[in-house]
């Protein structure tokens, strides 16, 4: 039964860390309606989230190289203005740099005070809401190619809030595209490419952070990263299809449906209101 939960689990994380709908928020509730206790249940996630990035190296193989090309050319070269791969390898790197700094002063405090069911729920209503409101208000006009550091920078600030369960870190971080004039695609796309540092070093630090591997089931971890890997990688490929041709409001109905349900479950059913 275990290694079946960790492949349902690997199919959740892969289809909700792409999709706009929140992979640490529906883990949460995961462990809180299946209780599912894992050995150490971060180190479990960690290997999930490490599958999603493993799915997005392979789907941007192409994409990270000639960033990887253009970054070491800019060093000998400077030409961002002209040098489409030189400037998305910096964009990457400029909207990276918010969420590392908090990530690693917060991450604590934040894994102590906000993964709860409540937290979850109301973010998720929250974040449907802007979905909403991005869709009305935002102009979709612009390439990547005409992507802005500045734009950049406040994409990666809005990253941060991907640190809060139930946000989703797709979801905040192509709102927040859109609010720059991206199409809804590009957006996306930028969105993947920028939560790639952010998920591999996550996943780095909590495994340095972690005491001893004695108890640890390694294989569990194995089944559930390979299914979290080849489920994310097909949600990315068909996401971004999707996206070109239609809106966010279909995530947003989802997020508003699931998050007044957690909410009801919440306050009726565990806390005995």
């Amino acid at each position: 039964m275990d290694y079946l939960l960790s492949i349902f689990a690997g199919v959740i994380q892969g289809l909700t860390e792409f999709l706009p709908v929140s992979s640490s928020g529906h883990l949460v509730l995961f462990h809180e309606i299946f209780n599912f206790n894992f050995p150490d249940n971060v180190l479990f996630d960690v290997s999930l989230h490490l599958g999603t990035f493993v799915a997005l190296f392979i789907f941007f193989y192409r994409d990270i190289e000639k960033m990887i090309r253009g970054f070491f050319s800019s060093l000998s070269n400077w030409n961002l203005k002209n040098n489409y791969n030189q400037r998305l390898a910096w964009l990457v790197i400029i909207g990276t740099i918010p969420a590392v700094i908090v990530g690693y002063l917060f991450d604590d405090f934040i894994e102590q005070n906000f993964r709860s069911p409540l937290t979850v729920g109301i973010m998720l209503i929250v974040v449907g809401i802007l979905f909403w409101i991005s869709e009305k208000k935002s102009i979709r006009q612009n390439n990547l190619q005409s992507m802005k550091r500045s734009d950049a920078l406040l994409v990666g600030i809005a990253q941060i809030l991907a640190l809060i369960p139930g946000t989703s870190r797709s979801g905040i971080t192509i709102i927040a595209g859109m609010g720059r004039k991206l199409k809804r695609d590009e957006a996306a796309r930028f969105s993947f490419l920028l939560s790639m540092p952010i998920i591999f070093g996550a996943g780095i630090k909590k495994i340095i952070d972690i005491d001893s591997f004695g108890d640890v089931n390694f294989l569990l971890l194995f089944v559930g990263g390979i299914s979290s890997a080849i489920t994310g990688y097909f949600v990315v490929k068909y996401l971004i299809k999707y996206l070109s041709g239609h809106s966010l409001n279909i995530f947003a109905w989802y997020r508003l449906t699931i998050g007044c349900l957690i909410l009801i479950w919440f306050f009726f059913f565990t806390t005995g209101v």
